[in-house]
């Protein structure tokens, strides 16, 4: 036989059971949507990484240009020195620094093409991975708002939850709803079967006078170890 106000303390763990529930897949949500903009922020990094690498081909490229015009002028400046000159050692010494020179143009200019070539495969590839990151991005924009909705959904949830939790302990007198409110604080399930002398809820052997009292039902019957409260209940 089960006390009168089992099935009343039934309802009421089942309806705390879920508000517990809620309130933990609620607490997740913020968790989960500072997850999500670190993917965001790991995509934007990344994106920026690139650019900032295809940036820096272009100042090179920049360089190379500004050291081959620098060249170019020293070249035409020692070419109108060597129209002017008499002398013949000035006129060779003019035209090693010009073979010089011509050397180094190419140099520049061979670095510039490498330069070149690297910029048309960073640009392809910063293309490529930039379209797959903004879509990445994309994706973990739509997962937050989803997780914002999630929030107003299970707040809307929890508010009629607690209040189905607070109808449910209307019909029990303040000794059950205490002792109730004891064990909850420490342990869930509030309430456990009996099964084969033992609590459903931590599954030890409980005295025999636990066991006779939740067989005879005059009175809540409570677990010797953890504090459930218990009802017998036939296998």
């Amino acid at each position: 036989m089960r006390h009168p106000a089992l099935d009343n303390l039934l309802i009421l763990q089942d309806r705390d059971q879920r508000r517990l529930n809620l309130e933990a897949q609620l607490a997740a949500v913020p968790a989960e949507v500072v997850d999500v903009e670190k993917k965001i922020a790991s995509e934007k990094g990344a994106i920026e990484t690139a650019r900032a690498e295809l940036q820096q081909l272009e100042i090179k490229k920049k360089s190379l240009e500004n050291d081959i015009g620098t060249a170019e002028g020293k070249l035409a400046k020692y070419r109108t020195q060597q129209s002017l000159v008499k002398k013949n050692d000035e006129y060779q010494a003019l035209g090693h620094e010009m073979e010089t020179t011509a050397k180094e143009i190419g140099t520049f200019e061979e670095r510039e093409l490498e330069v070149m070539f690297a910029i048309d495969e960073a640009k392809k590839k910063f293309a490529a991975a930039e379209a797959v990151m903004k879509a990445n991005i994309a994706g973990h924009e739509a997962r937050i708002r989803l997780l914002r909705e999630r929030d107003v959904a299970l707040r809307a949830e929890l508010g009629e939850a607690q209040a189905a939790l607070a109808a449910a302990r209307v019909p029990l007198t303040a000794p059950i709803l205490k002792l109730y409110d004891r064990v909850a604080t420490r342990s869930q399930p509030v309430c456990a079967p009996i099964h084969a002398g033992k609590c459903g809820g931590c599954h030890l052997k409980i005295s025999g006078e636990a066991d006779a009292a939740a067989r005879k039902g005059d009175q809540l019957a409570t677990c010797d170890q953890c504090g459930r409260i218990v009802w017998w209940e036939a296998v």
